[in-house]
């Protein structure tokens, strides 16, 4: 195993065993032997996204340029299939339920984009990958693309799911702008996105609305909208400089922060590990994002390159986004933190793209 394979791995194996500590603390006390095994069944996700790392880190990324087109159609019918049979959790549609585990197909979608959008920008010669966005006009270099993404960014947001459809569109711009596309044509579509704002807050269900406005002033509804990112700052603040301890965070074990061991870990993280724990665990993630950026500028093709670009880019966001959604800097919209919120089709498909970046790393872009 390379060193960026090892540490890598290192680093996602101690955010993982982070995440489970973190998990346990938030549901043992809790009522119901469900909530109570949520840990075992988080080990159980960890186990299976680890075997799903040594699998695809052995696979040839370039298998997945030839297969990009038909994971694009697949996860197309993965999220028209929850639309039509999905199981509903909360008020959202977003889940497939196979036997004794619920599979949420817009993980793996983002996945699937980063992968179609490094294939559509690049083209493949008989002895290198090339990028063919510098010979192409509007229509190749941002319409089409921008039809491919809006077909499942749509799909997802209908679930709804607005945060992973909002975090499919950034990936999409910054990928666009990587790949060398015209920067007149991402003002562009910067102009455009910004004039269609008022029409699209006219889609958005009341809720969304309400988050919305919530971010901009949490006090205008402290006990409804506004409550999770009242009740998580205050977590996070009186973690202090080295926490409460394990086990005595007491807006989590009160219950007074919802979805502790989800979308606001980090919050039940900082209260019981403080600053200096939520310190090093931002290094963490910023060692692994920082490796990610180190493949993606040793390898030589332009596909590798991109797709490798494109990994990274997608685990920065959403870790970005979920603590600033925790800290109250960003919207409350129902994105995990990788590797440690609970949630099988998350972990799984953060290991699967880390395989496939250390597989990137391993080949060097040689076909």
């Amino acid at each position: 195993m390379k060193k960026s394979s090892l540490i890598i791995f290192i680093i996602a194996l101690v955010i993982c065993c982070v995440g489970i500590m973190s998990i346990y603390s938030t549901t043992y006390q809790k009522e119901g032997e469900l909530l109570q095994m949520t840990y075992q069944r988080q080990i159980v996700w960890v186990i299976l996204g680890l075997i799903a790392f040594f699998i695809i880190s052995n696979f040839h990324y370039h298998r997945l340029w030839d297969a990009a087109y038909m994971l694009y159609i697949f996860a197309i019918f993965l999220l028209l299939l929850v639309w039509a049979v999905g199981a509903i959790s909360l008020g959202a549609q977003r889940w497939l339920r196979f036997w004794w585990f619920n599979f949420q197909p817009s993980e793996i979608s983002k996945l699937v984009i980063v992968i179609f959008l490094a294939r559509y920008f690049s083209s493949k010669s008989v002895d290198s990958v090339s990028l063919l966005v510098g010979k192409s006009g509007i229509m190749r270099g941002l319409v089409l693309p921008f039809i491919y993404v809006f077909v499942p960014v749509a799909l997802i947001i209908e679930q709804p799911d607005l945060g992973s459809g909002g975090m499919i569109l950034v990936i999409f711009m910054i990928m666009m702008y990587l790949a060398g596309v015209k920067l007149r044509y991402l003002v562009l579509f910067l102009l455009l996105a910004l004039f269609a704002m008022p029409v699209f807050w006219h889609f958005l269900r009341d809720y969304q609305q309400e988050r919305l406005m919530v971010f901009l002033n949490p006090q205008i509804d402290p006990l409804g909208a506004g409550y999770t990112v009242i009740q998580s700052k205050i977590a996070i603040g009186s973690g202090g400089l080295f926490g409460k301890g394990w086990l005595s965070g007491t807006q989590s074990q009160l219950r007074f922060l919802p979805e502790a061991h989800t979308d606001f870990i980090f919050a039940t993280f900082a209260e019981e590990r403080g600053l200096f724990g939520s310190g090093i665990l931002l290094l963490l993630y910023y060692f692994l994002i920082t490796e990610g950026v180190r493949i993606a500028l040793r390898t030589n093709d332009h596909f590798g390159k991109l797709f490798a670009l494109g990994i990274t880019l997608l685990l920065g966001t959403q870790v970005f986004i979920n603590i600033a959604m925790n800290l109250g800097l960003a919207p409350v919209v129902g994105l995990p933190l990788p590797l440690m919120s609970y949630g099988g089709s998350s972990v799984v498909t953060t290991f699967i793209a880390l395989g496939i970046l250390v597989n990137i790393d391993r080949q060097g872009g040689v076909f």
